[in-house]
C-alpha cells in the first residue's frame, strides 16, 4: 500500500475478542487518542467520528478477519480507508521501538506509529476481501463437516469390525456410497441384514443405487456366511449402527450442499479459471488455495511457496555422521493436504503427472514419496499460473533421440 499525503489522522486498532486499544497519531506523531475501544458499532462509530474532524484518517487493523471484521465494516459505512498490518511486519517493527513490553496500547501506538512511517509495510483490505472472508467461513465449516464424516466412519466401522469383520471388509469401504449407508441406516449390522430377505436386500441396495447392485448383495451374503457366531455387544451395535449411518448421511448431504455454495463464491473470483484449469484441482482445493496463496504476490519464488506449503524437504547435515533430506514437517498443513490429493486426482486425468510420477517410482520411491515430489513439482507451475494469471497448458513431450 503506497503512501498518502492526504492522511491526516493514522489510527492503529489492537483488536480484542471484547475490547480493541486504538491509539491514533497526527501527521507529527503526536498521540490524539489513547484509550480502550469496545467491540461495539456506535462506540466505533463516535471514536471514528470524533477523529474525521481533525482530517482524513486511515485506519488499521493488525487482524482483518474474525475479531477485526467489525472495526473494518464500521470504518467503511463512514467512507474512512483501512488497511492491514501484517503479523510479521508488526513484529519486525516492534523491534525498531524501545521496551519489551508486550501491552495492547503499545501494540497500538506500533501499529499506528508503522502506519504513518512505513506505509510500504501495509497492505489494502480491498472490498475482494469480503468474498474471502465469505469463502473462508464456508470452507472452515466444509473441513468441520469432513473431520465429523471421518469420525462417524470410522466409528462404524470399528463397531463392524467388532462384531463382524467380514461384514465390515465389504459395506466399510463403501460406507461414502449410497448403497453402503442405505444397508447400514435400513437393516443395522449383520443380524439386522440376515434376518430381511435376499430380494429385499436386494430393493434397498437398488434403490439407493442401481449400479452393481446385484454384485454387492452377493459380496454382503457371502460375508455374512462367513460368521455364525455371535459377539458380544452386537445387540447394542444393531441399535447404534443405524443412527450412526443416518447421522453420516446428513453430514455428506451437507457437505454436497455447501460445495454448491462454495463454488458459487469461487467462481466469482478472477482467478478461479485459472485454477480449475489445472488438472486435479476441484472447487474446494482452489478454494484452499485462493485462501492461503491468493495471487501468489506474497511469494517471491515457488520455492518460499512449497517452503510455506510444507512440500520442500528439510536437509539434515552435521558433520559426516548425518547426511540426507527429509519430508518437513511445518508448512501451512490444511494447504498442503489440498495439494497432496490434487496431485493425487492428477494421476488420473494428467498424463504428465502420470509420467512424472512413474518416474519417481521407477527410482525406487515409495507412493507417498513420489505423490510428494509431484505435488512439489506441481507448486512451479502453479505459481506460473497465478503469477501470470494464464490457464493450464499441457506441457509438449519431450522428443525422444533418434535411435543410431
Amino acid at each position: 500500500m503506497n503512501n498518502d499525503p492526504g492522511f491526516d489522522i493514522w489510527c492503529g486498532l489492537d483488536v480484542g475478542k471484547e475490547t480493541h486499544h486504538a491509539c491514533a497519531l497526527d501527521a507529527a506523531g503526536r498521540k490524539v487518542f489513547n484509550k480502550p475501544l469496545p467491540q461495539d458499532q456506535s462506540k466505533l462509530e463516535g471514536v471514528f467520528s470524533m477523529l474525521a474532524e481533525r482530517g482524513r484518517v486511515l485506519v488499521i487493523v493488525d487482524q482483518p478477519n474474525t475479531i477485526g471484521a467489525l472495526p473494518i465494516a464500521v470504518a467503511r459505512s463512514m467512507g474512512i480507508q483501512v488497511a492491514y498490518l501484517p503479523g510479521l511486519a508488526m513484529r519486525r517493527a516492534a523491534d525498531l521501538y524501545p521496551g519489551s513490553a508486550k501491552t495492547d496500547a503499545r501494540d497500538a501506538f506500533i501499529i499506528a506509529d508503522a502506519a504513518r512511517t512505513m506505509p510500504h509495510t501495509l497492505r489494502r483490505v480491498d472490498l475482494g476481501e469480503d468474498a474471502l472472508a465469505e469463502l473462508k467461513v464456508l470452507v472452515g465449516f466444509d473441513e468441520d463437516l469432513a473431520a465429523e464424516a471421518t469420525r462417524l466412519a470410522n466409528r462404524i466401522r470399528g463397531l463392524l469390525t467388532q462384531i463382524h469383520p467380514a461384514l465390515e471388509r465389504v459395506v466399510g469401504p463403501r460406507l461414502a456410497t449410497k448403497q453402503g449407508l442405505a444397508v447400514i441406516e435400513q437393516l443395522g449390522g449383520p443380524q439386522g441384514i440376515s434376518a430381511v430377505s435376499r430380494a429385499k436386500l436386494l430393493r434397498i441396495v437398488s434403490h439407493a443405487n442401481p449400479r452393481h447392485a446385484q454384485d454387492f448383495v452377493d459380496a454382503i451374503s457371502h460375508a455374512l456366511s462367513e460368521q455364525t457366531v455371535v459377539v458380544a455387544g452386537t445387540t447394542a451395535a444393531e441399535q447404534v449402527l443405524p443412527k450412526l449411518a443416518a447421522a453420516l448421511r446428513q453430514t455428506l448431504q451437507q457437505r454436497s450442499e455447501l460445495a454448491a455454495q462454495v463454488e458459487k463464491v469461487v467462481d466469482a473470483h478472477p482467478l478461479a479459471k485459472v485454477l480449475i484449469s489445472m488438472p486435479g484441482v476441484g472447487v474446494r482445493t482452489a478454494a484452499r488455495i485462493l485462501l492461503d496463496v491468493g495471487d501468489a504476490s506474497l511469494f517471491p519464488t515457488a520455492g518460499h511457496l512449497a517452503a510455506y506449503a510444507g512440500l520442500s524437504p528439510v536437509t539434515h547435515r552435521s558433520g559426516t555422521s548425518i547426511r540426507g533430506e527429509y519430508p518437513a514437517r511445518s508448512g501451512n498443513k490444511h494447504l498442503k493436504r489440498a495439494l497432496f490429493l490434487s496431485a493425487f486426482a492428477a494421476l488420473r486425468s494428467d498424463p504428465a503427472s502420470r509420467a512424472y510420477y512413474d518416474r519417481k517410482r521407477a527410482q525406487g520411491k515409495k507412493h507417498n514419496a513420489a505423490l510428494i515430489c509431484l505435488s512439489r513439482r506441481r507448486v512451479d507451475v502453479l505459481f506460473a499460473m497465478l503469477r501470470n494469471q494464464e490457464p493450464y497448458r499441457t506441457p509438449n513431450p519431450t522428443p525422444q533421440p533418434l535411435a543410431a
